[in-house]
């Protein structure tokens, strides 16, 4: 999905399944100029930490994650069963996209969406959020997240839209990855959801306005383009925040890694 930003300029948002490497016509073919990941900078500092650490010691992240017991675990134990390619732990297609962007053209401009845990507003939406989970209704759905996961993962089935290239296996996996993304944002209320996608579509616009102010080549009058990948249950309301087109919020890129 691309939008065109009202200032100049496009965000393209490309849905993939987490912890899953996408098959090589399912990526996304748009041009980009800079890439903006759905997480801290913190967090995806550490992933080439994590994808040495897989390299040395193959699945240890994943063992780690189906051992734990949380809802990354459930998704990671029905991944291990569907003929995909994964699950991989860190996730590959943004590791892949971030391998890109440091290699290609002499580096291509990275941005972390998530702020850091000393942005205020930020510490307030997740206290907020850690408050809404741990109310004793939501405690005692967890007890049975077994049977309501399957329930869940079952309708989802039905409502996997069937797409060119997408096989059974891969939409077995799609569905799987909705029950996940719905298990994860269980009791968070619609309006906390609604606050954090606005705050990300705002860094996007943000990031954007960045690549935008940072350009050399002023002949190009459609302006940059940002990439966004994006987990696929997350799209919809992600593709809502951009429609009310929030203002942009002032975004630094990352500063690149070495090896």
């Amino acid at each position: 999905m691309v939008y065109e930003d009202p200032n100049g300029g496009k965000i393209c948002l490309w849905p993939h399944l987490p912890c899953v490497r996408m098959p090589p016509y399912l990526r996304t073919r748009e041009h980009w100029d800079g890439l903006a990941l759905l997480a801290s900078e913190e967090e995806i500092s550490g992933w080439p930490q994590e994808e040495k650490e897989d390299q040395d010691s193959p699945g240890v992240h994943v063992s780690a994650a189906l051992a734990s017991g949380t809802v990354l675990g459930r998704l990671l134990e029905d991944l291990t069963i569907y003929e995909i390619d994964g699950p991989s732990i860190p996730d590959p297609e943004p590791m892949r996209l971030l391998h890109h962007a440091k290699n290609a053209r002499g580096g291509i401009p990275v941005f972390a969406l998530e702020p850091s845990m000393e942005d205020e507003p930020w510490v307030d939406w997740m206290t907020q959020a850690a408050d809404e989970q741990v109310t004793i209704s939501s405690l005692i759905s967890s007890i049975t997240i077994g049977r309501r996961w399957k329930k869940l993962r079952s309708q989802n089935v039905s409502r996997v839209d069937s797409a060119k290239g997408v096989d059974t296996e891969l939409g077995a996996a799609a569905a799987s990855c909705a029950t996940w993304w719905q298990e994860e944002n269980k009791g968070l209320s619609a309006n906390l959801i609604e606050t954090r996608s606005s705050r990300m579509v705002a860094r996007m616009r943000g990031a954007l306005e960045n690549l935008r102010e940072s350009r050399v080549d002023e002949t190009d009058a459609t302006g940059p383009n940002l990439l966004v990948p994006v987990h696929q249950p997350r799209m919809p309301s992600l593709l809502k925040a951009l429609e009310d087109c929030p203002d942009a919020e002032s975004m630094t890129m990352m500063e690149q890694q070495e090896d």
